[in-house]
C-alpha cells in the first residue's frame, strides 16, 4: 500500500521553523468540558454532533495559534484509546472501532482544509495509543504480536488517508517497534513518541536513547523522528544534553505538573502547572536541540501553554529557506 508524502509533511520535515500541535486532549475534556470519559477515551465524541463540535472548537484553539505563530500544525485523531484491545472496556465492537478511527481521519481532513483555506498547513496525523495503560507496561507484548494487535488500526488510518500516524505514550520497546513495522507493511510515514519517569528513563528503566538505538535497529530506522511526551520537563531535560540521540528526537509533548505518572493518576484535580514557565522550560530546552519539528503539551496542558511555548520557541525560529 503505497503512501505519498504530501506536501504539508515534506515541509513539516524540512522546516526549521517547528509545527505547532494541541496540548492534553484528554484532561481538557475532562477537568475544562466536564466530560466523563470512559476508559478516558475521546473518540466516542466523533459520533455525535455535540461531541464533533467540543472537538472542532478544541482544536480550533490550538489552530489560531499556529496561525498566529506563522506555522504548521499537526492535527491528531482523538484516537489514542481507538484500538481493538479497548473496544470493550469503551463498549463498542471491532467493527464499530475501525469506523471511528476511519470518521476520525475524515474528520482531522475537514478541519485541515478549512485552515489549509487560512493559509495553515495541516498534517493529519493518526493517533496509536498503547495496547495497556500508559504509565505501566504491564503485560507486555513481543514485537510480533504488538504488529499483530496494532496492525488493524493503522491500516485504518493508512486507508482513511492519514498523512502519518504516531505511537503516543509508548513505555516498552517492543510494542513500538510492533506499530513501526505496522505502519510500514501500510506504507505510512510513522513517528515513536515515548513516556519517561520523573527519572528520565522508560517506566521500564530504560534509557531513551537506548531505546531508540534498538527500534532504530529493529526497523531499518523507519520512525521518521521520535517524540517524548507526557512527562515534566524537569523530569527529561538532563537528559538531553548533547546526546547523539537527539538528532532523531523530533517532538515533545510535555506535561503541565511535576507530578509522578502515579500521582496524576490518582489526582482529583487538574495541576495545570505554569503556562509561562512551560514555556520557558521548553526555550531552554531548544537550545541544544536541532532537529525538533513538533511541539505542543499533554496532560493538564491547553492552549495557555502552547501559546507560550508558540511564542518562546516558534517566533524566534527563521523561516526555512
Amino acid at each position: 500500500m503505497a503512501h505519498s508524502m504530501n506536501s504539508n509533511l515534506k515541509q513539516l520535515l524540512t522546516t526549521d521553523r517547528p509545527f505547532l500541535t494541541d496540548g492534553g486532549l484528554e484532561t481538557t475534556l475532562v477537568f475544562h468540558e466536564g466530560l466523563d470519559l470512559p476508559a478516558f477515551a475521546a473518540f466516542p465524541l466523533l459520533n455525535d454532533t455535540k461531541g464533533r463540535e467540543t472537538l472542532r472548537n478544541y482544536f480550533d484553539n490550538f489552530l489560531q495559534l499556529a496561525q498566529q505563530n506563522d506555522t504548521g500544525f499537526v492535527l491528531d485523531t482523538p484516537t489514542w484509546r481507538a484500538s481493538q484491545g479497548w473496544a470493550d472496556e469503551t463498549g463498542f465492537s471491532s467493527e464499530a472501532i475501525d469506523r471511528i478511527n476511519a470518521r476520525a481521519v475524515s474528520f482531522a481532513r475537514d478541519i485541515a482544509a478549512a485552515w489549509g483555506e487560512k493559509g495553515v498547513p495541516v498534517v493529519v496525523n493518526g493517533v496509536v495509543g498503547p495496547q495497556g495503560d500508559g504509565y505501566v507496561p504491564g503485560q507486555t507484548m513481543t514485537a510480533e504480536e504488538a504488529q499483530e494487535y496494532h496492525a488493524r488500526q493503522v491500516v485504518s488510518f493508512a486507508t482513511a488517508g492519514a498523512d502519518m500516524v504516531s505511537a503516543v505514550t509508548m513505555n516498552y520497546v517492543e510494542e513500538a517497534i510492533g506499530i513501526a513495522r505496522a505502519a510500514k507493511v501500510a506504507g505510512v510515514p510513522v513517528v515513536i513518541s515515548f513516556t519517561v519517569e520523573t527519572d528520565g528513563k522508560l517506566p521500564t528503566g530504560q534509557g531513551v536513547g537506548d531505546a531508540i538505538a534498538l527500534v532504530d535497529a529493529a526497523t531499518d530506522a523507519s520512525p521518521i523522528y521520535y517524540m517524548i511526551n507526557c512527562a515534566h520537563p524537569d523530569h527529561y531535560s538532563a537528559i538531553l544534553g548533547g546526546a547523539d540521540w537527539t538528532a532523531r528526537l523530533g517532538g515533545m509533548r510535555a506535561n503541565a505538573s511535576r507530578m509522578s505518572h502515579e500521582e496524576l493518576d490518582n489526582a482529583e484535580e487538574l495541576d495545570d502547572g505554569d503556562p509561562v514557565e512551560f514555556g520557558e522550560l521548553h526555550a531552554a530546552m531548544m537550545r541544544g536541540l536541532t532537529g525538533i519539528k513538533v511541539l505542543g503539551g499533554c496532560c493538564g496542558t491547553d492552549h495557555r501553554h502552547v501559546g507560550e511555548v508558540g511564542k518562546c520557541c516558534v517566533k524566534g525560529h527563521a523561516h526555512a529557506a
